[in-house]
C-alpha cells in the first residue's frame, strides 16, 4: 500500500522565511511502502524532490539532522533485497548488469537473469539432486527392507547422467555469456590503404584513428568500445600487414599480428579495386583463407571479408581477381553497403556472444562456470565412488556449489565483491 504526504524536509530546503505548506507541497512528496511489499522486503520512504541542486542539497541538509539517519551505502539496498530474500545472487547480478548495460543484448540478457531464469534453472538443478541424494541416502538406510522400491539407485544413476549433460552442455557455450556482458574482441585488419581506419571511424560514429593516404599511417592498435547492432565490442585498428618500412611500422605490425589470435571477430578488408595487387593476394592467402581455423586458444575464430572502396569499382563489378571467399561490397565515402555490413554483424556477434533473446540462460561471470565446474567434478567423484556414503557425499558437494552460485551460504568476502559494482543509492 502506498500513499503521498509533502514533508517538512521540503520546507527546510526553502529555507526558514517560507511558510507555506502549499508550495512544499510541490517541491517533496513521500511514498512509503510497507514491508515485505517492498523492493527490500522492509518498511520503506521514498522521497520524491522536485527541483534544482539546492532544493535536493537542502533536503538532505534536514534529513541529515534527523538521528539515526545515514547515507545508504552503494548496493545497500539491493544488499537489503537479497538478505530478506527477495532477490537471489544471480537476480543480484542482473540487476548490476542491467544498471551498467550499454547495448540492446546486454540489457535483455540482464533481464532474463534478473527476472530469474538463471536462478530457477539452478534451483531445478538443485532439486534434481535432492531426488537423487535421497534415493541414495533410502537405500543406505532402508536397503535390506523389503518394503524399499526396486531401481531406487538406478533412479539416482540416470537422474545424476541427465544432469552431467546439461551441466556440459552450458559449460561448452565457448563463454558466449561472458562475451556478452564484457564486449567481443572484433579486430580489423588488412594491407595497407585498404580503408581499416575508415572502417573503424564509420563504425564507432566518431574519429578514432587518423586517415590518410599515405600507407602505414596506424603504426599501433587503437582500441575504443561501441556498440555494433546492439553488441558491445571492443573495436581494434590494426597496422596494415606488410613488410614494415622502419622499426617502429614492424612492432605495430607485430601487434596487429598478435590482436589477430586473441580476436573473436575478424574484420578482413580489402581494397576492391586492387584485388590482383601482391598485397592483396598475400593477405588472402595468409589471413582470409585460415581465417575459419582454431585460434591459439583453442576456439573457432570467425572471419568477415569486407570488400572496402566500392564506389571506385566499374558498373560491372570488380575486375580479375583470385577466387574469393564470401564477402560484402562497402563504400567507406559513401556509406553504401553500410546496413547489410551492421546486419551481418550482428549475426556474427550472436553467434560469438550468444543470443539473449532466445536459448537457455547464459553464464555470465566467471563466478558461475567455477560453481558449474565444481559440480559436474562432484558428480564425477559420485560415479566413481565404491563406497555409498562416499556416492552421497559427492552429490551433496554438488548441491552446495549450486547454493552458493544462488547465493546460499556464500561468503562475505564474495558478497561485498558483487554488492560493491552498485552506485549509491541503490
Amino acid at each position: 500500500m502506498r500513499w503521498g504526504l509533502w514533508t517538512l524536509a521540503a520546507r527546510a530546503a526553502r529555507g526558514p522565511c517560507s511558510n507555506c505548506p502549499d508550495r512544499a507541497l510541490h517541491l517533496t512528496h513521500l511514498l512509503a511502502t510497507r514491508g515485505p511489499h517492498s523492493f527490500t522486503g522492509e518498511d520503506c520512504v521514498e522521497l520524491h524532490v522536485h527541483g534544482g541542486p539546492a532544493v535536493v542539497s537542502g533536503v538532505l541538509q534536514a534529513l541529515g539532522s534527523v538521528p539515526g539517519l545515514r547515507p545508504a551505502e552503494a548496493g545497500e539496498f539491493t544488499r537489503r533485497a537479497f538478505a530478506h530474500g527477495k532477490l537471489n545472487l544471480t537476480e543480484v547480478e542482473g540487476l548490476a548488469d542491467l544498471i551498467h548495460a550499454e547495448t540492446e543484448a546486454q540489457r535483455r540478457q540482464a533481464l532474463r537473469q534478473l527476472d530469474g531464469e538463471l536462478g530457477q534453472l539452478c534451483c531445478d538443478w538443485a532439486e534434481t539432486l535432492t531426488k537423487a541424494l535421497a534415493h541414495v541416502e533410502a537405500y543406505i538406510d532402508f536397503g535390506e527392507d523389503d518394503n524399499l522400491e526396486e531401481g531406487v539407485l538406478e533412479q539416482a544413476d540416470s537422474k545424476v547422467r541427465a544432469l552431467e549433460v546439461a551441466l556440459d552442455t552450458h559449460l561448452r557455450d565457448a563463454r558466449r555469456g561472458q562475451r556478452l556482458r564484457s564486449g567481443a574482441h572484433v579486430v580489423v585488419t588488412g594491407p595497407p590503404n585498404a580503408g581499416k581506419s575508415s572502417l573503424v571511424n564509420l563504425l564507432s560514429r566518431k574519429p578514432v584513428s587518423i586517415v590518410s593516404p599515405e600507407p602505414g599511417t596506424t603504426r599501433d592498435v587503437l582500441e575504443t568500445p561501441v556498440d555494433l547492432a546492439g553488441f558491445p565490442a571492443l573495436l581494434s585498428d590494426t597496422a596494415g600487414l606488410r613488410d614494415g618500412v622502419g622499426p617502429v611500422e614492424q612492432e605495430g605490425v607485430r601487434r596487429a599480428r598478435e590482436r589477430l589470435e586473441q580476436a573473436d571477430l575478424i574484420v578482413a578488408v580489402l581494397d576492391a579495386s586492387d584485388l590482383a595487387s601482391p598485397s592483396s593476394r598475400n593477405f588472402l592467402d595468409t589471413v582470409v583463407v585460415p581465417g575459419g581455423g582454431q585460434s591459439s586458444g583453442g576456439s573457432t575464430q570467425r572471419l568477415l571479408l569486407v570488400l572496402n572502396k566500392s564506389d571506385l569499382l566499374p558498373p560491372q563489378g570488380p575486375g580479375p581477381c583470385p577466387a574469393l571467399p564470401p564477402h560484402l561490397l562497402l563504400s567507406c565515402l559513401t556509406g553504401e553497403g553500410l546496413d547489410g555490413l551492421l546486419e551481418t554483424l550482428k549475426t556474427e556477434l550472436a553467434a560469438v556472444c550468444g543470443d539473449p533473446s532466445t536459448g537457455p540462460p547464459l553464464l555470465t561471470r566467471a563466478r558461475h562456470r567455477h560453481h558449474l565446474q565444481g559440480c559436474l567434478d562432484a558428480l564425477s567423484h559420485y560415479k566413481g565412488a565404491e563406497d555409498l556414503a562416499l556416492a552421497a557425499e559427492a552429490l551433496r558437494v554438488a548441491r552446495r556449489h549450486l547454493a552458493h552460485l544462488a547465493g546460499g551460504g556464500g561468503t562475505e568476502e564474495i558478497l561485498d565483491v558483487i554488492f560493491r559494482d552498485f552506485c549509491v543509492g541503490k
